[in-house]
């Protein structure tokens, strides 16, 4: 491991590239580059939401990521609406990493469109500014994609850095320039902290990254756990990790197995399991901030024998009742009735939350705000009131399934 002497002589580039979905448009149509331009759902409904905004679009007229389009368009009558082609944006995530690979072999992929860069053995021979500069320029003429390059000695500081100046903009920022650059900013703003976590830290009294940077390391670690003291680190500049180019490779899985108490033929039991399952998993995706499209289950039998099936949707997933839905389908699918000795649940392919793009409307986005307190709630009242209390559409199907099969029986 490195040690923080170590970390300090490192040349770390982050390259994000400024509205990427919007800038790919712009390169396939060269006549939208001075134009307002979103991506977004179904330009011809209402319900529709903004995915992604060219910075025309953003300065000029205030428009911004999961905007309504109705009201986009209200603010910009003029504005260029372009529905969503993952195709183009895969091939040219592709071509821009393929540039980047000529500049340093060491080379992480974060999503589709930035990636860290170690270039500490290429300093001797070129300036890093002249070196960022250089690969502004290069990806502009050869994919005419900007991009923002942040230059410092780890990879969260340039993180940060690359998110200072858009679009085409270039900061350095050292470990010196930590308590003036970093500390005034608020908590939501440090790269890691969403939502929720910069919720508890304002309970805690945490307003700032500086308050961050002096808090007692005890009281973050009794809040956040082993993220708490990460968490400090990080606000004081400090960052170990390496420039990993196998890093997605490293986790491609995500998955939670249990050994049953006794062989079990109990469908509303298994299904139980399976949902005791999803929740497992759901919560290691969300404290590594990963999606997935793809949920596998394991049945191993009484004799073990086992099997493994798949499901592949197309949108990203990550909550419990999702994750426990698509395993119930499979199950359901392929369990053949005998005694099983063993569950298991796993996300599959799973990739940073950060660079998933939900192709939703707004009403989905609703949709999905009211399944998670719906969860929560039911999760309530199961506690208060027993597993029974309430059941999802799956056991119910269950049920049903049951019954019939009974009173075929019976007759």
């Amino acid at each position: 491991m490195q040690t923080e002497r170590e970390s300090h002589v490192r040349i770390i580039f982050h390259v994000d590239a400024n509205s990427f979905f919007a800038s790919c448009e712009s390169a396939r149509d060269p006549s939208l580059r001075e134009k307002p331009v979103v991506v977004a759902g179904d330009p011809k409904e209402r319900k529709g939401i903004v995915l992604a905004a060219s910075y025309v679009a953003k300065q000029q007229f205030g428009i911004y990521t999961t905007m309504p389009l109705w009201e986009a368009k209200k603010r910009c009558p003029s504005l260029v609406v372009r529905p969503p082609d993952f195709a183009l944006y895969r091939t040219m995530s592709q071509r821009l990493f393929q540039c980047l690979q000529r500049f340093s072999p060491i080379l992480e992929r974060a999503s589709i469109d930035e990636g860290y860069l170690d270039i500490t053995r290429r300093a001797p021979m070129v300036h890093p500014l002249a070196l960022a500069r250089h690969i502004q320029q290069e990806l502009l003429a050869r994919l005419s994609i900007p991009v923002s390059i942040g230059i410092a000695p780890n990879k969260f500081l340039a993180k940060m850095a690359s998110g200072m100046k858009k679009p085409l903009g270039i900061t350095v920022l050292r470990k010196r320039d930590v308590p003036s650059m970093l500390w005034p900013l608020p908590v939501e703003h440090m790269h890691g902290v969403g939502d929720k976590t910069a919720k508890k830290l304002r309970e805690l009294g945490l307003h700032t990254i500086g308050d961050i940077a002096r808090a007692d390391c005890d009281r973050l670690r009794q809040t956040f756990g082993i993220y708490g003291p990460r968490l400090q680190e990080r606000a004081n500049g400090i960052d170990l990790r390496p420039v990993d180019p196998a890093a997605a490779e490293k986790r491609k899985s995500i998955g939670h197995s249990t050994t049953l108490p006794y062989d079990m033929d109990e469908e509303q039991k298994l299904l139980m399991t399976l949902r005791q399952l999803a929740e497992s998993v759901c919560t290691r995706m969300n404290d590594k901030r990963v999606v997935s499209r793809t949920i596998q289950l394991t049945i191993r039998y009484h004799d073990f024998h086992t099997i493994t099936r798949s499901q592949t949707g197309m949108e990203p997933l990550s909550n419990a009742e999702e994750i426990f839905s698509y395993a119930a389908q499979l199950f359901h699918k392929h369990w053949d009735g005998r005694p099983v000795r063993l569950l298991g649940v796993a996300a599959l392919h799973v990739f940073d939350r950060d660079g998933a793009v939900k192709q939703l409307d707004l009403f989905h986005y609703e949709e999905d705000a009211k399944t998670e307190t719906l969860w929560k709630t039911v999760e309530q009242l199961r506690a208060k009131f027993g597993a029974h209390a309430l059941q999802t559409g799956a056991e119910l199907l269950s049920d049903r399934q049951k019954k019939k099969k009974k009173e075929r029986g019976e007759r």
